[in-house]
C-alpha cells in the first residue's frame, strides 16, 4: 500500500521530504511531481528498485531509457563527458525547466548504466522534486507515468494517480495538479540540439 504524502511546492516540509528520502534510500519508488508530468522514480544507486521499475514499465533494465532527475548542474561532471562551452550555455539557459537533455555518458556511470553511451538530464522547475534529489545526494531515476491508454486525469489528478498504483509503489507525493505535457527532449550528444520529441518546453530558448 503506497503512502500519500502532501508537500507544498512554494515550501516542501523538510520532515516529509526527509521521510520520502528515507523510502529512495531503502530502495522504495516514489510517484512525485515534476514542472510537467508526475515521474516514477527510484535511488540511481540501488539496483534492486532499478529491477522493479524495469518489471513495472515492461522492459529490460539495460534497455531503459530514463531521465536523470538532478538537483542542479553542480553534478553533471559525475556522469556526463566533458561538454563544450555552447552545450553548457544552453543547459544554463534552460535549466531548471521542462527539458531532458541527451548528454554523453562518462565512465563513472553507476553499474547498471554502464553500457549506456548517452544519458537524460533532468532539472525540472519544481522545488519538490529538487530538494527529493537533494536529501538524496545523487539523482533519481526517472521515468514518465503518463499512459497513454488512461483517461487524462489519471496523470494530472494525484488522488487518481495514488488509486491506480497503490499497490506497485511505495509513496505518491500529492504536490498538487501536474501537468499532461511531458518534457521537450533535446539530444546534445553530438553538440548540435536536435528535438527528439517537441514538448512543454519552449524551443524558442534554444
Amino acid at each position: 500500500m503506497a503512502e500519500l504524502i502532501k508537500l507544498y511546492e512554494e515550501n516542501p516540509n523538510p520532515k516529509q521530504v526527509e521521510k520520502v528520502v528515507d523510502v529512495l534510500r531503502k530502495g522504495g519508488l516514489v510517484i512525485y511531481p515534476t514542472d510537467t508530468v508526475y515521474g516514477l522514480g527510484c535511488d540511481i544507486t540501488n539496483s534492486k528498485a532499478l529491477q522493479k521499475l524495469a518489471r513495472i514499465k515492461g522492459i529490460k533494465l539495460e534497455k531503459a531509457n530514463w531521465s536523470f532527475i538532478c538537483a542542479d548542474l553542480s553534478n553533471l561532471s559525475d556522469y556526463v563527458r566533458q561538454i563544450d562551452s555552447s552545450t553548457f550555455k544552453i543547459l544554463k539557459r534552460c535549466l531548471p525547466g521542462p527539458y531532458t537533455f541527451i548528454l554523453p555518458g562518462n565512465n563513472n556511470l553507476p553499474k547498471d548504466f554502464k553500457k549506456k553511451k548517452t544519458v537524460g538530464i533532468r532539472v525540472p522547475d519544481n522545488n519538490i522534486a529538487r530538494a527529493l534529489v537533494a536529501g538524496l545526494g545523487n539523482p533519481i531515476v526517472s521515468t514518465s507515468i503518463r499512459d497513454e491508454d488512461d483517461i487524462l486525469e489519471y496523470t494530472t489528478d494525484p488522488e487518481l494517480i495514488h488509486e491506480k498504483w497503490d499497490n506497485l509503489v511505495d509513496v505518491v507525493i500529492d504536490g498538487g495538479y501536474g501537468d499532461n505535457v511531458a518534457s521537450t527532449v533535446i539530444d546534445l550528444s553530438s553538440g548540435v540540439p536536435e528535438v527528439v520529441r517537441e514538448g512543454k518546453g519552449n524551443l524558442d530558448i534554444l
